[in-house]
């Protein structure tokens, strides 16, 4: 079964973004590209949500580089209530996904093919994490306190049950840390 990987941005009091919506404090470096481009190589589909979907699709197509042309024919589907009309060929292999959330992700896991990843979309990152639907999370901590800013989890009903798979410390102080989900 395919699994469900959720790659997160995060200050280091687990902000996704300022308060404002502001990105622009996320640390780059080489080795944190080849981290990332790793990752996009060991998948076939990209999950968005409405907002982070439209802010990728006004860049993504349209930027050089390796990273952006694997994200560029990459499957892509957008959990959205709203986005009946758009014109979807206008990022590849981009369409919307349709029914409830988690029956829909459920669906997609049964599916064949590579692991599918979450960039961004924080309350959809919460939902699936709400219904166990997330396989694994990583969390790449930038050196930052932003003080303010919307977190990844907000408020959060459960508990889950999480086994440190991964932790990469970066030249630039991120750290990448990759938690595998524990059903117990």
């Amino acid at each position: 079964m395919r699994k469900v990987i959720a790659s997160e941005m995060l200050s280091i009091e687990g902000f996704m973004e300022e308060e404002r919506g502001q990105l622009d404090w996320f640390v780059q470096d080489e080795e944190l590209n080849d981290y990332a481009m790793n990752l996009l190589d060991s998948v076939d589909t990209i999950i968005y949500g409405r907002i982070t979907y439209e802010m990728m699709a006004g860049f993504w197509p349209y930027a050089p580089g390796s990273f952006a042309a694997r994200t560029n024919e990459l499957q892509k589907y957008v959990v959205t209530g709203t986005l009946k009309e758009t014109p979807w060929g206008t990022w590849n292999n981009a369409r919307p996904l349709s029914g409830t959330l988690a029956e829909e992700i459920e669906r997609l896991k049964k599916q064949p093919g590579k692991d599918m990843v979450i960039y961004g979309s924080g309350s959809i990152v919460r939902e699936l994490t709400e219904h166990g639907l997330i396989d694994e999370y990583r969390l790449i901590v930038n050196p930052v306190l932003l003080g303010k800013g919307k977190p990844l989890f907000g408020e959060f009903s459960g508990r889950i049950h999480l086994k440190l798979n991964e932790a990469k410390v970066f030249p630039s102080g991120v750290i990448a840390l990759a938690y595998v989900a524990i059903k117990i």
